[in-house]
Protein backbone atom coordinates (compact mmCIF):
# COMPACT_ATOMS: atom_id res chain seq x y z
CA UNK A 1 0.00 0.00 0.00
CA UNK A 2 1.30 3.55 -1.10
CA UNK A 3 1.94 6.08 1.71
CA UNK A 4 0.16 9.66 1.08
CA UNK A 5 1.16 12.96 2.17
CA UNK A 6 -1.02 15.27 1.81
CA UNK A 7 -1.78 17.92 0.64
CA UNK A 8 -2.33 15.83 -2.69
CA UNK A 9 -2.13 17.26 -6.07
CA UNK A 10 -4.00 18.44 -8.37
CA UNK A 11 -3.02 21.75 -6.41
CA UNK A 12 -4.64 24.88 -5.51
CA UNK A 13 -3.34 27.95 -4.00
CA UNK A 14 -3.99 27.06 -0.88
CA UNK A 15 -2.36 23.43 -0.95
CA UNK A 16 0.61 24.51 -2.57
CA UNK A 17 1.77 26.72 -0.34
CA UNK A 18 0.98 24.19 2.60
CA UNK A 19 3.17 21.97 0.64
CA UNK A 20 5.48 24.72 0.64
CA UNK A 21 4.96 25.24 4.47
CA UNK A 22 5.34 21.53 5.41
CA UNK A 23 8.33 21.57 3.44
CA UNK A 24 10.14 24.21 5.40
CA UNK A 25 9.48 23.57 8.71
CA UNK A 26 10.92 19.57 7.89
CA UNK A 27 14.03 20.98 6.37
CA UNK A 28 14.39 23.34 9.41
CA UNK A 29 14.50 20.43 11.77
CA UNK A 30 17.32 19.23 10.10
CA UNK A 31 15.74 15.64 10.13
CA UNK A 32 17.43 14.09 7.37
CA UNK A 33 15.50 10.29 8.05
CA UNK A 34 12.22 12.32 8.55
CA UNK A 35 12.68 14.30 5.39
CA UNK A 36 13.39 11.90 3.63
CA UNK A 37 10.05 10.79 3.91
CA UNK A 38 8.13 13.36 1.65
CA UNK A 39 10.06 11.79 -1.56
CA UNK A 40 9.64 8.48 -3.38
CA UNK A 41 11.76 5.93 -3.01
CA UNK A 42 13.36 6.68 -5.98
CA UNK A 43 13.38 10.42 -6.10
CA UNK A 44 15.53 12.54 -8.41
CA UNK A 45 17.65 15.69 -7.58
CA UNK A 46 19.45 17.71 -9.03
CA UNK A 47 20.85 19.41 -6.09
CA UNK A 48 23.63 23.16 -7.22
CA UNK A 49 25.90 20.34 -9.19
CA UNK A 50 24.99 17.48 -7.40
CA UNK A 51 22.74 14.23 -8.69
CA UNK A 52 20.90 12.57 -5.57
CA UNK A 53 18.87 9.30 -7.15
CA UNK A 54 16.31 7.80 -3.96
CA UNK A 55 15.52 7.98 -0.25
CA UNK A 56 18.69 6.57 0.84
CA UNK A 57 21.26 9.18 -1.29
CA UNK A 58 18.66 11.98 -0.04
CA UNK A 59 19.32 10.92 3.54
CA UNK A 60 23.31 10.78 3.15
CA UNK A 61 23.29 13.81 1.40
CA UNK A 62 21.70 15.95 4.01
CA UNK A 63 23.70 13.97 6.87
CA UNK A 64 26.51 15.91 4.82
CA UNK A 65 24.90 19.04 4.10
CA UNK A 66 23.92 19.86 7.49
CA UNK A 67 27.58 18.33 8.99
CA UNK A 68 29.01 21.09 7.03
CA UNK A 69 26.04 23.96 6.87
CA UNK A 70 25.98 24.93 10.98
CA UNK A 71 23.22 27.25 13.13
CA UNK A 72 21.19 26.48 9.76
CA UNK A 73 17.72 28.69 9.38
CA UNK A 74 15.93 28.14 5.75
CA UNK A 75 12.00 30.23 4.39
CA UNK A 76 10.67 29.03 1.45
CA UNK A 77 8.11 30.78 -0.59
CA UNK A 78 5.68 29.74 -3.20
CA UNK A 79 6.33 31.02 -6.64
CA UNK A 80 3.96 29.12 -8.94
CA UNK A 81 1.97 25.45 -9.68
CA UNK A 82 0.23 23.52 -11.90
CA UNK A 83 -1.40 20.50 -11.22
CA UNK A 84 1.39 18.17 -9.67
CA UNK A 85 4.45 20.81 -9.22
CA UNK A 86 5.32 23.61 -7.43
CA UNK A 87 8.05 26.21 -8.11
CA UNK A 88 9.31 27.73 -4.62
CA UNK A 89 12.17 30.48 -4.16
CA UNK A 90 14.38 30.25 -0.76
CA UNK A 91 16.90 31.84 1.01
CA UNK A 92 18.36 30.17 4.28
CA UNK A 93 21.10 31.47 6.37
CA UNK A 94 24.46 29.20 7.88
CA UNK A 95 27.95 29.27 9.07
CA UNK A 96 30.51 27.01 8.30
CA UNK A 97 33.42 25.37 10.82
CA UNK A 98 35.40 28.30 10.79
CA UNK A 99 32.51 30.80 11.79
CA UNK A 100 31.72 32.09 8.88
CA UNK A 101 28.35 33.15 7.98
CA UNK A 102 26.40 32.95 4.62
CA UNK A 103 23.30 33.31 2.88
CA UNK A 104 22.10 31.04 -0.21
CA UNK A 105 19.21 32.07 -2.57
CA UNK A 106 17.91 29.77 -5.25
CA UNK A 107 15.05 28.38 -7.06
CA UNK A 108 13.22 25.09 -6.86
CA UNK A 109 11.20 23.02 -8.97
CA UNK A 110 9.01 20.02 -7.56
CA UNK A 111 7.16 17.57 -8.65
CA UNK A 112 4.66 15.02 -7.34
CA UNK A 113 3.61 11.76 -8.00
CA UNK A 114 -0.24 11.23 -7.11
CA UNK A 115 0.14 10.23 -3.56
CA UNK A 116 1.82 13.61 -2.78
CA UNK A 117 5.33 12.31 -2.47
CA UNK A 118 8.06 14.60 -4.14
CA UNK A 119 9.25 12.71 -7.51
CA UNK A 120 12.02 15.20 -8.68
CA UNK A 121 13.56 18.08 -7.28
CA UNK A 122 15.25 20.26 -9.48
CA UNK A 123 17.52 23.65 -7.14
CA UNK A 124 19.62 26.11 -8.15
CA UNK A 125 21.41 27.57 -5.45
CA UNK A 126 24.16 30.33 -4.87
CA UNK A 127 25.84 31.41 -1.76
CA UNK A 128 27.17 34.52 -0.92
CA UNK A 129 29.21 35.35 2.80
CA UNK A 130 27.56 37.84 5.08
CA UNK A 131 28.91 39.10 8.55
CA UNK A 132 26.76 37.83 11.03
CA UNK A 133 25.19 41.45 12.12
CA UNK A 134 23.56 41.45 8.55
CA UNK A 135 21.96 37.75 9.12
CA UNK A 136 17.63 38.68 9.13
CA UNK A 137 16.69 34.56 9.24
Amino acid sequence: MSVQKYPLPPFTLDTARQKVQLAEDAWNSQNPENIALAYTIDTEWRNRSEFVNGREEVIQFLTRKWQKELNYKLKKELWAFTDNRIAVRFEYEYQNADGQWFRAYGNENWEFDANGLMQKRYASINDISINEADRYL
